[in-house]
């Protein structure tokens, strides 16, 4: 199974989707995000893609109300999990938490196979020994709205645990730019 790590999205709707778009057009199967949505209607768009989203708040909360309310009408395609969420998608336990201090040291426990964070909007792939002397990949896939970063997500496969950094493609940035008349 391959699934779409995202984070820090900061209401940037559309750069979100494309990089879903992206990843769905590539074979991913379910959309995790590590927070910082802000509104949630910018989660919106990727009702329409049909994937299962993932999604938790970050340091940017906005508003919680409305991501409780959008996963109850999604149909069981978004799951609001609050602050971090334990997750098993495709027989692999999967720990979701915005910040990058708390990833890493979940990801020492050796309980989790995929331990994926965000903040810091700097992408990276990471696998870290555990104090039970095995070894769990962290991964942050930087932010998606290009804030003081470029726009970047992972395609993460489950089967073979490989994790890819994606730079957003240049068609969808340019279509985002024109968008907001930018270009």
């Amino acid at each position: 199974m391959k699934i779409c790590i995202v984070s820090d999205s900061h209401d940037r709707a559309p750069m979100l989707s494309a990089a879903v778009v992206e990843a769905k057009a590539d074979g991913a199967e379910a959309v995790v995000h590590c927070g910082d949505v802000i509104g949630a209607m910018t989660l919106r768009p990727l009702l329409e893609l049909g994937l299962p989203v993932h999604v938790i708040h970050g340091n940017n909360l906005g508003d919680s109300v409305m991501l409780h309310r959008l996963a109850r009408e999604s149909g069981g395609l978004l799951e609001y999990h609050g602050a971090d969420a334990r997750l098993e998608l495709a027989g692999r336990k999967i720990f979701l938490v915005h910040y990058p201090d708390y990833g890493y040291a979940m990801a020492c426990t050796g309980e989790w196979d995929l331990v994926c964070c965000g903040h810091s909007h700097c992408a990276g792939i990471e696998h870290v020994a555990t104090v039970r002397g095995g070894k769990t990949w962290l991964v942050n896939p930087g932010t998606v709205a290009a804030l003081a970063a470029p726009p970047t997500w992972i395609l993460g496969d489950l089967a073979s645990m490989q994790f890819e950094i994606r730079n957003l493609g240049q068609a969808a940035a340019d279509l985002v730019a024109s968008s907001r008349g930018t270009q």
